[in-house]
């Protein structure tokens, strides 16, 4: 901070500082990363932060937002900064080992909540779970549903069991270091399979990758490529996953932008058939649902 022999900042002072500088630096959200830093800080949410305009910050607490700022300018997300992200209303535990989630994937959650309903113990294949934030959310709202959660990370099933601990499903799932589904075998699968797959595959050509905002390059590349068109992991996974669903069972995965028809497409060749596809908020198409056969 340009100002750093000044010790007598109010937060009003400090928040006004810090939303014209990550302006200039060209943060995405100067104002609101701005808040929500500080209020990690000085423990207030971002309404109390106005009521307490004049109040000043500790010389602990300026040091500690000093170097919030600084990594925020070096365009490290907040959610890194902060070691969390909220996610289908539940707190998840986040590092640069794992994908940040994202709202728009909590429509994928919601749509297989919706088709588990009347379900009994429904058990379910979490493929790629990064922090876990799919598959702990739905076991958090179905008390009765237990989970096989597989990642080719260690890194991130350490962060995945983490929030497994802290929301207190760690004894209704199992995490296993696998790519895709490749060092999974018979034991692992429940009598008859399992009622519902889920996935947020790496979806980004690769050629787009290098033009992603500078954000999303601090999170993992294997979590973001999808190889040349995108598609690699969705093939993968439509030849893999037919073996481990029961007849019944369906396939619920996010896909990108613009992928629709050529996902159908895959899918039909693979002998799936596509029963859903979901738009979110933005009216993006963004989760389709496929089950086995017609």
């Amino acid at each position: 901070m340009s100002d750093a022999k000044k010790n007598n900042w109010t937060i009003g002072e400090i928040l006004q500082w810090t939303k014209q500088y990550f302006s200039e630096k060209g943060v995405e959200n100067p104002r609101l990363d701005a808040e929500v830093l500080l209020s990690d800080i000085v423990k207030l949410d971002r309404l109390r932060l106005y009521v307490n305009f004049d109040q000043p910050l500790q010389q602990q607490e300026l040091d500690r937002y000093r170097d919030y700022v600084k990594k925020r300018v070096m365009r490290l997300p907040v959610a890194y900064i902060l070691g969390r992200k909220e996610f289908m209303g539940l707190e998840f535990a986040v590092n640069p080992a794992v994908l940040i989630p994202r709202p728009e994937t909590e429509l994928l959650v919601e749509t297989v909540l919706k088709r588990l309903e009347g379900c009994q113990n429904p058990a379910i294949l979490d493929i790629g779970t990064g922090s876990g934030a799919i598959i702990l959310s739905v076991l958090k709202l179905l008390p009765a549903a237990t989970g096989l959660a597989v990642d080719i990370s260690p890194q991130a099933l350490a962060v995945a069991r983490d929030n497994a601990d802290r929301l207190g499903v760690a004894e209704r799932v199992t995490f296993r270091e696998s790519n895709l589904l490749t060092a999974l075998g018979e034991p692992d699968k429940p009598a008859g399979g399992f009622d519902a797959i889920l996935s947020n595959p790496p979806y980004i050509k690769d050629e787009d990758i290098p033009v992603l905002a500078p954000e999303v390059g601090k999170e993992p590349r294997t979590a973001l490529a999808g190889g040349r068109d995108g598609l690699d992991f969705y093939r993968l996974i439509l030849q893999e996953a037919a073996g481990y669903l029961q007849p019944e069972g369906f396939l619920a995965w996010e896909i990108g932008a613009g992928q629709s028809e050529d996902i159908s497409r895959l899918a039909r060749e693979s002998g799936w058939t596509v029963t859903d596809v979901l738009k979110d908020l933005a009216g993006i198409e963004r989760v389709m649902v496929l089950i086995i056969g017609k």
